[in-house]
This record gives C-alpha cells, structure tokens and sequence, in this order.
C-alpha cells in the first residue's frame, strides 16, 4: 500500500497538469493566432499598398513631364494631320518604354486627336471623351485621376490626366492609363483576399475577380447617377459584395468563417486597401498544437513525479546536478549578455558612420574650396595691412580725416573676413536635424559666398538667381550643402567645355519651390542615368559615386525630392523641389 499511494498521486498529478495545461495553451495559443493572423494582414496589407505606390509612381510623372513638350500644344492648336501622326509615333514608343497600356492626347473639344493605339482595333482616336471626369477636372483644374472602365476596351484602369496650357487657355489634355492586371497577380501570392475600394465603399479590383465592381455598402442614388453619366464601370452593375463595411472597418462574412482585417491607406485619394485572412486553419493548428502541449506537460509532469519519488534518495546527487545546471545557465545568460551589448554596440557605430557621411561629404567640399576662400580673405587682410600702414603715416602727420577714412574701409573689410568666416564655421557645423522656415537668399549667399570664387578661379560663368527668392522649409546648411554638391558636380562637368557656363535657377510655384543646377557640360551617360543617385554609381572616373546620393537624403528628410530634368543649357540638370514656407505663399 506505501508503494501503490505514490504512485496513484503520481499519476493524479500527471492527468491534473495536462489537462490545465492543454486548457492555458488552448486559450493563449487562439489568443496568439488570432493576434499574429492579424499582425500578418496588416503587414501584408502596408506591403501590398507600398508596391501599389511604387508601381504607380512612375507612371504619375509621364503626365507631368509630357506637359512640358512644346509638340503637344502644336499637334493640339495647329490641327496638322501630319504633325499629330508623327505624335502617334512618339506615343506608341513612350508607351513600349514605361509599359503604360496607353498614352492619348484629347484637344479642349474632348477629342482625341492622337494616341499610342493608333491604326489599331481599339484606337482612340476620333473618339471623344468630353463626358469622363478626369478630363472635365484636369480642364478646370490642371490634373485628375479617375478610375474607370475603358468604353473601347473594357478593361478597367486608372486614367491619369494633366492639362496642356494654361488655365486660361488650354490646349488639351494628356492622359496615361494604367491597369494592375499584374499586381494583381503579384497579390495572388499572398495568402488571403486582398481588396482596394474607393470612398463610396465600391471594391474598385481585388485578387478575387468575383468582387470587381461590387459594392460594400448600400450606394446613393446620386452617385449612382454620376457613375452611370461618367460610364465608370461600363455596363457592370453594381452588385452586393460578400464583405460588408461596419463602423469597425471589413468585417468577413462569405460561409460565416472569422477572418482578421488588416488595412492601409492607398496613394489616390480615398482608396484604401484591405486584406482579409481566414482564422480558421490558424485556429485549428493552434487546437492541435495546444493539445501536444497538453501531451507534453503531463509527460513532464510524469517525468518530474517520477523524478520526485526519485529524488528522496538521492537529494544529494539531484542537488549537485542542479548546481552544475544552474551555473551551466548563468554562464551562457552572460555569454548572451556580452553578444547583445556587442550588437548594440556595432549597430550604435552603423548609425553613427551615417550621420558622419554627410558630415564627412560637407567637410570635403570645404576642403575643396578652402584655397579660395583663403584668396578671399588674403587679399582684406593684405589691404588692411596698407591701410594701417597709411593710417600711421596719416596719424604723424595730423590728418585725421585720412585716418578716419582708412579706418572705415578697414572696418568693412573685416566685416568681410568676419562673414566668410562665419560661413565656414557654420558650413563644418554638424547640423542639428531642425527643419524651420529658411530665407533662400540667405541660402543661395552662403552658397555663393561659399563655392563662388572657385567659379571665378576656373573662369566658368555661373549665373545666380536675382534676390527676393521666398523661405522654404528647410535646414539652412544642409541645403546649401545640397548646393555645394550640385553646383561642385557642374563645374567638374564643364571643366573640359571651350564655354563652360553653369546657372542656378529658381521657380517658386504654389507651395513648392523648385531649385535647378544646370550646365553644358556632357550630360548624364545613359547607361547610368536610372541608378544615378545610387551610392556607388557615378560617371566621374575617380569619383566614390556618394554625392548625389547625399543630396537625395538630405532633400527627402525635408519631404523634397530631387530628379534629373532637361537641362536648358544642353548638358545636365538636377532638380531639387522642396516645400514653401506659409508665410511666403500665394
């Protein structure tokens, strides 16, 4: 009997701490799945709105761009047949070379005068869209995006519209269509539905073609109305979808299954993207796995009864191989301690070598042009010699308005000194990261105060904009490091030119502003032109291939951008676009 009690305790103990195992696991392990589920459709959801972005973000600037060309206007305001066949030609090749579906260009009427589906089934030319919304805003407004079904195609896609002219009188309009029958796909592989829908709650495509054109909420009348007198979505009628909007966002019905939701905003405004993943596999791993923990435990917990009968005789070998075990465990908690200090360490250094890059880019360029800015101040300090010198002269022999005069013009010359000083210091100053109002004359001064005699030295012409530039936001020496870059860039450009000339411009429109450094050096070799602000990538034969990188930091941490545009001098042109301070805005 002394041996049975043991063992049936032994053995209550077991069966006990299963099952409370297996009833923890089961609720904490649902708990988990359903979090990480949810975790992953958001992350899923952030990803898939990012590639969106990134897919639709290079076809937002064939619009902007195209609006520069002179041609478009003429084939628009002249009317010549030939002209604008030679502009179905240069359509079709800019839409084999960005993969757009189709670029068109519709006269003021809302016709469509040319396109890069010319001479083929579904050309568009001839056919007037006065009736889409996109060209009624981009007429009125200067750009619109609209999503519709194409009425000569049938495929359904993003029109992105840009007026040609101005406001007053316009020319046309320029449109590009994009469709994402390809991301699409791309989303397929993705577990989970993925589903994009407007601000009306109409599911605009998802990875279900089922739910195309579906609607999720009940919609208005009116704007029925405005998507049947726009043909939006052609002849599709507007049918319930199997998920429905709450107040709490999508919520999964199809079968009654549980789903997780997660969501992103969309880069066109009002879209939103959703990603919806059933639970029901993960819950079902989850039961699976909580009743092999639940195995498990009454396995341990038979192990350590077992191990407690044991140990009553023998205490004193189980004590010493706990101590072996526990300094076994200290041992390698520290060992893990040092190698986490150690990856704290090295990834403190990584961000530290960062931020000493640019550090380091504006201390070279203030090497490089040292040697002028010591001609500048040799020269004050050589007169203010003389100066002195007379001013002695001038003391013995009493003339003290001669000393007065030599006085002043030594006072204003180390004003002189004092300011290009005061440039330097400033300019080597680590910046402190503070993006406020900055005045650009301010800027372009210092600038030019910096980098302007090295212009001089090397006989370039450098043409400056006029003063009265409004504030931008910004930080004032980084952007007149982003300065020193460009305008260091152009004049080893033209180093080689007969005529070598350089121009800083300045275009202030809305609430941007826009800085260009232009020259007529070479140009940008083609082969590298796509990867030109990569680090590495340069086509200087002793250059790192950093500069222009830099440049692009600095103008995104102040939500700017920088790109290279056609240069009105022949060579090469960079544009830098930043915000306008408020104060100085229209």
């Amino acid at each position: 009997m002394r041996r049975i009690l043991p063992l049936i305790l032994a053995g209550a103990f077991t069966v006990v701490i299963g099952l409370l195992a297996w009833l923890v696991a089961s609720a904490w392990l649902s708990r988990t799945a359903r979090d990480d589920l949810r975790e992953e459709a958001g992350r899923i959801a952030v990803q898939q709105a990012r590639l969106f972005a990134s897919d639709l973000a290079q076809f937002r600037l064939l619009p902007l761009v195209l609006g520069e060309y002179n041609d478009l206007g003429d084939a628009l305001r002249q009317g010549d047949p030939a002209a604008r066949r030679r502009m179905d030609g240069k359509l079709h090749l800019l839409a084999e070379r960005t993969g757009a579906p189709v670029i068109y260009l519709i006269d003021q009427r809302g016709e469509t005068v040319s396109a890069s589906n010319a001479g083929t089934a579904e050309s568009f030319v001839g056919r007037n869209y006065r009736f889409r919304p996109y060209f009624v805003r981009a007429m009125r407004q200067g750009a619109a995006e609209y999503y519709a079904v194409g009425n000569v195609s049938g495929r359904p896609g993003l029109f992105l519209a840009r007026r040609i002219g101005p406001a007053a009188d316009p020319a046309g309009v320029i449109v590009v269509k994009v469709e994402f029958d390809k991301l699409i796909r791309i989303w397929r592989t993705d577990p989970g539905e993925t589903l994009v829908m407007d601000g009306r709650g109409i599911i605009l495509f998802a990875t279900d073609p089922a739910e195309r054109f579906r609607a999720t909420r009940p919609i208005r009348p009116a704007e029925l109305a405005a998507i049947g007198s726009a043909a939006q979505f052609g002849e599709t009628p507007l049918q319930p979808s199997r998920y429905t909007l709450s107040a709490n966002g999508f919520v999964a019905v199809p079968g009654g299954a549980p789903s997780v939701v997660g969501s992103a905003a969309m880069p066109v405004p009002g879209w939103r993207l959703v990603h919806v993943m059933p639970v029901a596999m993960s819950l079902r791993e989850a039961a699976n796995l909580a009743r092999l923990i639940g195995l498990v435990a009454a396995l341990i917990a038979g192990l350590v009864a077992a191990f407690l009968l044991w140990r009553i005789t023998r205490a004193a070998d189980a004590a010493r191989e706990r101590a072996r075990l526990e300094a076994a465990v200290a041992t390698r908690t520290a060992e893990l301690r040092d190698e986490i200090a150690e990856r704290t360490r090295i990834d403190q250094r990584f961000r530290d070598a960062r931020e000493e890059l640019a550090q380091a880019n504006r201390l070279g360029s203030l090497g490089s042009i040292t040697a002028g800015l010591a001609h500048e101040i040799n020269q004050p300090v050589a007169t203010i010699r003389t100066l002195s010198e007379n001013a002695r002269a001038h003391l013995a022999g009493g003339r003290l308005d001669r000393v007065a005069a030599n006085l002043d013009t030594a006072i204003g010359l180390t004003a002189r000194i004092g300011a290009i000083t005061q440039e330097m210091r400033r300019f080597a100053r680590r910046g402190t990261g503070t993006i406020e109002p900055v005045p650009l004359d301010a800027v372009i001064a210092g600038t030019r105060l910096l980098i302007g005699d090295r212009f001089r030295t090397a006989g370039v012409a450098l043409d400056w904009p006029p003063p009265g530039q409004p504030s931008v936001i910004a930080g004032r020496v980084r952007l007149e490091q982003v300065l020193v870059n460009l305008l260091q860039n152009a004049l080893d450009a033209v180093a080689e030119h007969d005529a070598p000339q350089v121009a800083l411009t300045v275009a202030a429109e809305g609430d941007r502003v826009a800085l260009i450094v232009a020259d007529n050096g070479p140009g940008i070799d083609p082969a590298i032109a796509d990867q030109i602000f990569e680090p590495f990538v340069t086509g200087k034969p002793e250059g790192l291939g950093l500069g222009l990188g830099i440049v692009r930091d600095i103008i995104q941490g102040f939500d700017g951008t920088v790109s290279v545009v056609c240069s009105p001098l022949g060579g090469a042109a960079f544009q830098v676009i930043v915000a306008r301070a408020k104060e100085d805005r229209p």
